[in-house]
């Protein structure tokens, strides 16, 4: 009985004091944070680009499904380029779109936009002129009945449009959607992978440990790129098989780091104790070993969302990532990268640094979290 109180002892007092250490810590880990005006600013940018995601097809001029509105009588404009259209309703009837739908996918358009320079109302008619190219137009007259109600619309294209005619920032914003979700489903399977294995290894030891490391050293030794080549190569091109690509290829620096961490705790007073109590190997790592090691892979996570958002750029522009009509930033650099050397270098250069500010954010969080949470290395 005596014996029994002495094991249980240290698990007991580990486990108040950790409990009360753990709010404190995160307390005080959240003010050093606030402090820090980089990771503040880094946080604030990725929030507004969470809200810009998920709002995306209410934020831009373009909200049909996959911002992939093509007018070609406006391509390659530039920045603050202003239009008047003339709504004609389609052939066909458009069924309605739910708010929901229309919030995830679009809401397709019931009329077709008809650039025009000027249009005159004859009564039952509408005489416009229709532009065609800088310094060309043509005389057109439509009946009422063949327009919409509200017939004319201006739009102006704050960051001008591509060269397929269409919305330059309608598709920016719908991109960030992309650039989120591989950077968050690379981060949960990098997570589940590396979390895992490495706990594993550091807690077992002996011939476990050994065949895991030389699994992380394997994969380890291939580049990156190359590897998310290989993987792409494999599943093929889409959506969700570049997440699943880059996602495989970013668990083996936190398996490392885990590793690392759970063979030192594992030496501690209190793990002892919990294994000569008995209790399950799992509920150990689980329960009294992994909270400890969050504070790095946390870290290491920030950094991971950040690389894949390169890779998925990459990727894209290289051809195997993100195929169209889904705007993906890298794809839009592949659409337009031609325009850096002609009259409009902002086609290329607008999404160039929309990747250079979300990869910053993460990268400056990333730094504020580690300073805030006391992460050594």
């Amino acid at each position: 009985m005596f014996c029994s109180i002495q094991l249980y002892l240290p698990l007991i007092l580990f486990s108040h004091k950790r409990m009360q250490a753990s709010e404190s810590f995160s307390a005080k880990a959240w003010q050093r944070l606030k402090k820090n005006k980089g990771a503040m600013a880094g946080l604030i940018v990725i929030l507004l680009a969470v809200v810009a995601a998920i709002f995306a097809y209410f934020l831009g001029n373009d909200q049909t499904p996959n911002a992939d509105r093509q007018i070609v009588e406006i391509q390659a404009q530039k920045p603050g380029f202003k239009q008047t259209f003339l709504k004609v309703k389609k052939q066909r009837e458009v069924g309605h779109t739910s708010w929901v739908s229309h919030l995830l996918f679009g809401k397709e358009d019931a009329f077709v936009l008809l650039p025009i320079n000027s249009y005159t109302d004859l009564g039952d008619s509408v005489a416009v002129e229709k532009y065609i190219d800088e310094g060309m137009q043509e005389k057109q007259v439509y009946p009422k009945s063949a327009l919409e109600k509200n017939y004319i619309s201006r739009k102006t294209f704050w960051f001008g449009t591509d060269k397929f005619g269409r919305d330059i920032l309608s598709r920016l914003i719908l991109g960030i959607r992309v650039s989120l979700a591989v950077g968050l489903v690379t981060v949960i399977i990098s997570l589940l992978i590396g979390v895992t294995l490495g706990a594993v290894a550091g807690y077992k030891g002996g011939r476990t440990d050994a065949a895991i490391m030389w699994l992380i050293n394997v994969v380890w030794s291939i580049p990156t790129l190359l590897l998310v080549f290989g993987l792409t190569l494999t599943l093929g091109k889409g959506f969700w098989q570049i997440f699943i690509a880059v996602g495989l290829t970013m668990w083996v620096t936190i398996a490392r780091i885990v590793r690392g961490q759970v063979m030192a705790i594992s030496q501690l007073e209190y793990v002892q104790a919990a294994k000569a109590l008995g209790l399950r190997d799992s509920r150990i790592i689980i329960r009294h070993i992994l909270p400890n090691v969050m504070g790095p892979v946390m870290v290491i996570a920030a950094a991971n969302f950040a690389s894949a958002i390169i890779i998925e750029a990459g990727l894209s522009f290289l051809g195997i990532g993100i195929q169209p009509p889904t705007p993906s930033w890298g794809l839009m650099l592949k659409e337009n990268y031609n325009f850096i050397i002609t009259h409009n270098p902002a086609l290329a250069l607008i999404p160039g640094l929309a990747i250079m500010i979300l990869v910053l954010a993460f990268n400056l969080l990333g730094n504020g979290l580690r300073d805030a949470l006391d992460v050594k290395g």
